[in-house]
This record gives C-alpha cells, sequence and structure tokens, in this order.
C-alpha cells in the first residue's frame, strides 16, 4: 500500500508545480524518476516491489501495449506520404545502423557479453522516446519538419523494434540452450501470429467501429473505450494463439488508424491523461526498481558503453543517413542527440529479464537501466537549450529544407498554443 501512497504523493506534487516547471530544464521524467530513487532500495527502501513480480509485469504491459497502438494511430500513413524523406531516412537507415554500431561496441567493450546478446542489448535501446523528447517536438521555435520527424520516428520505431527484440532474445536463448531451430521457429511463430492478430483486429474492428458509428448507433465516450478495447483484443488474442501481443497491438493501431481514422483524435484524447498517468508511474517504478538496485554495479565499461549509445552510437548512424538531405550539421546532430531513451527501452529490459534467465540478460538489463538513467537527465536539460539555439540559427540562415512545408501530426501530448 505504501506504493501507491508515493505513487500518488508523487503526482501530486509535480501537478501542483507542473507550470513552472513547464518553462525549466526540469522534465516530468526527471521527477519522477528522481522521486523513484529517494523512496528505492538506493534511498529509503519504502518502495519495494520485485522486478519479476506481477504489479510490475502488468504495469509493463499495459503501459507498452497502451504506448504502441496509440503511437501507431497517431501517425498517418497517408499525409505522411507528401513528406516522408527524413523520418524514413532515420527508420530505414538510421535505426538498423544504429542497432549494428551499438552491437559492435556492447560485444567490444562490455565484459560477459557476447555478439547475440550485444545486439540484443542495441536492440533494446534503439527506440526513442517521445515523453522524453517532448519538449523538443513541443516547441513551436521549432519547423514543424524538425518536430514531425522526431515526433513520427519515435511513434514508429519502438513497434519497428519489437520483432527485432523478439527475434534476437529467440538467439540469445538459443545460444545458452540445444534447439536454435525450435527457439528461432517460435521468435517466427511469434511475429507471423502478432502481425496477423493485430491486422485483423485493427482492420475489423475498426470497420465495425466507423459502420456503427456512422449509424449513430455508439455512445460518444464507448467510441474511444472501443477503440482501445481492439488494442486489448490484439494482444491477448496473439498471446492465446502463440503471437507476440506486443507486436499485434501496434500493428493493430496500424491497421485501425488506416481504416478509422475519424476516430483516431478521439482515441488521443482519451488516452492522453491515462498515458501519461502510466508513464509517471513507469518512471518511479524505474528509478526505485529498475536503477536503483544496479547503482553499485556500474563498471566503468557500463558507464562508456552508456555514455556512447547516447552520441556516437546513435548520432554517427543518423548524420549517415542524413547525408545529402539538404539539412543543416547542426540539425542533423540535433536529430542525432535528441533520440532519448526511455519508456521503451525499460519495458523491453524488463521483457529481456522476463524471458532471460541468464548471466547475460542480466547484464543487458543493467546496461539498459543506466543508459536510460543518464538519457531522462541529459536529454531532459538540454532540450529546451538546444531547441532555442537551434531555433536561432535556422531563422539567421533559412534552409529550405529545414522549413519545407508538412501535415503536422498528433504528439502524444496535445501542442499548447
Amino acid at each position: 500500500m505504501i506504493e501507491l501512497l508515493v505513487v500518488a504523493a508523487a503526482v501530486l506534487g509535480y501537478a501542483l508545480v507542473s507550470q513552472r516547471l513547464a518553462m525549466s530544464p526540469i522534465t516530468a521524467p526527471m521527477v519522477f524518476t528522481a522521486v523513484g530513487l529517494a523512496v528505492g532500495s538506493a534511498g529509503t527502501a519504502w518502495f519495494d516491489l520485485p522486478v519479476q513480480g506481477e504489479a510490475v509485469s502488468i504495469l509493463v504491459e499495459a503501459t507498452l501495449v497502451l504506448v504502441l497502438f496509440t503511437d501507431a494511430i497517431r501517425i498517418d500513413l497517408r499525409a505522411l506520404r507528401r513528406q516522408a524523406a527524413l523520418p524514413l531516412r532515420l527508420l530505414g537507415l538510421g535505426m538498423p545502423l544504429t542497432i549494428l554500431v551499438g552491437a559492435g561496441v556492447g560485444a567490444v567493450l562490455v565484459p560477459g557479453l557476447g555478439l547475440p546478446e550485444a545486439a540484443l542489448l542495441a536492440a533494446v535501446l534503439a527506440p526513442t522516446d517521445a515523453a522524453l523528447g517532448q519538449a523538443v517536438v513541443s516547441d513551436r521555435r521549432l519547423p514543424v519538419r524538425i518536430r514531425q520527424t522526431l515526433n513520427v520516428e519515435s511513434g514508429l520505431n519502438d513497434g519497428i523494434a519489437v520483432p527485432v527484440v523478439t527475434v534476437l532474445i529467440a538467439l540469445v536463448a538459443a545460444s545458452e540452450k540445444a534447439g536454435a531451430g525450435d527457439w528461432l521457429g517460435l521468435a517466427g511463430q511469434q511475429i507471423l501470429v502478432g502481425l496477423a492478430v493485430g491486422v485483423s483486429a485493427g482492420y475489423v474492428g475498426g470497420r465495425l467501429l466507423d459502420l456503427r458509428a456512422a449509424r449513430g448507433a455508439v455512445e460518444g465516450v464507448y467510441r474511444q473505450l472501443a477503440a482501445v478495447s481492439i488494442a486489448v483484443l490484439a494482444f491477448s488474442g496473439a498471446h492465446l494463439l502463440g503471437g507476440n501481443g506486443f507486436i499485434a497491438a501496434f500493428t493493430a493501431g496500424l491497421a485501425f488508424g488506416h481504416v478509422a481514422r475519424g476516430h483516431c483524435a478521439g482515441v488521443q484524447d482519451f488516452t492522453e491523461d491515462e498515458g501519461e498517468l502510466l508513464t509517471a508511474i513507469t518512471f518511479v517504478i524505474f528509478g526505485a526498481v529498475l536503477a536503483g538496485p544496479v547503482l553499485g554495479d556500474l563498471s566503468w565499461q557500463i558507464l562508456l558503453y552508456a555514455l556512447l549509445s547516447l552520441t556516437v552510437v546513435r548520432m554517427l548512424p543518423v548524420l549517415l543517413a542524413l547525408i545529402g538531405s539538404g539539412t543543416l550539421v547542426e540539425t542533423r546532430l540535433f536529430l542525432g542527440w535528441f533520440g532519448p531513451r526511455g519508456l521503451a527501452s525499460i519495458l523491453f529490459a524488463l521483457v529481456v529479464v522476463e524471458e532471460l534467465d541468464t548471466p547475460g540478460g542480466g547484464t543487458v538489463f543493467t546496461v539498459a537501466a543506466w543508459t536510460v538513467l543518464l538519457s531522462v537527465f541529459l536529454h531532459g536539460m538540454t532540450a529546451s537549450l538546444w531547441s532555442g539555439r537551434l531555433a536561432r540559427r535556422i531563422e539567421q540562415h533559412q534552409p529550405k529544407a529545414e522549413r519545407a512545408d508538412v501535415p503536422e501530426l498528433p504528439t502524444r501530448r496535445r501542442l499548447q498554443p
């Protein structure tokens, strides 16, 4: 019960000063992570939940399903096609290169990691987090194209990472035990069944909701509840059929957004507050249950890998991916730096702990926790300052690439006028 009290007090306390903090370099994830560190095993030890306990598992699954589904529906693929060049470069070239570079650095630098485990670590840390990047994607001083590029990348890369993480978990498990073919076959089944269930649930559910709503048969709030139920149906249905529920939730969101675009705004309105609350709880638990216990496990190799993951491992692939894009060099560095690691990486790391009871799995978890911890504070403190600097630079040079007219898609939190 004390854990519930801590979370409620943290949310209330932050709410009372949230307007003032919104104008400062102190972000909500920084505050909630710090609270978690203070009340967890690294501090007062008031917050005591087992990492692999049922409460943490339920929160992980609920948060990731909601994040994947809502990230997918807020990206209008038809509108995006008109100006998809920069996001496609980051997703199609930058993300695979980030995983490859991260795998190489991890295999060389981190003791106890073979190439499969290093690749898994790199995949866990590949997705960027819209919650940590909110200060950037909502900063109206920046041109829409810059904000939209980061918004779209963070909206799609966590879903893209799910099958990669699934396959790599199977590879690591196969390297620890006999029967590699069985493990890889299981991973293939999880991906294919997850895709099939997700597309089916999103398409059929979206069509039914659209049809019944058009006839006036669906009451207002139940349009939103029905859409969220589709995400849960996809997730649970895929699990029952032997598929990956997270892949199903993401693809259900893509399918739903394609056939029922008119209902997506309502779902965004409904999930904004719920998603913000789950995010706050997740960062408190991250500080108390995940980051706190590994503070004493820090080595120079882990610290160096975490710093390289946030800089060279991310920024070099982004620079390569944006060659010939016509953007300023500072813009490319900015897009490379603001690839914060957060919710998706936390949740993927927990999945690794649940699936892999091995020393390599534990190392992946420890390094991922330290990388996210550094990201929470480093990206939070630099977001507003660098956004303002880049905005002034773009205003001064008026580059065409940055100022191109692009459709503005919804963010996880509504932009303030």
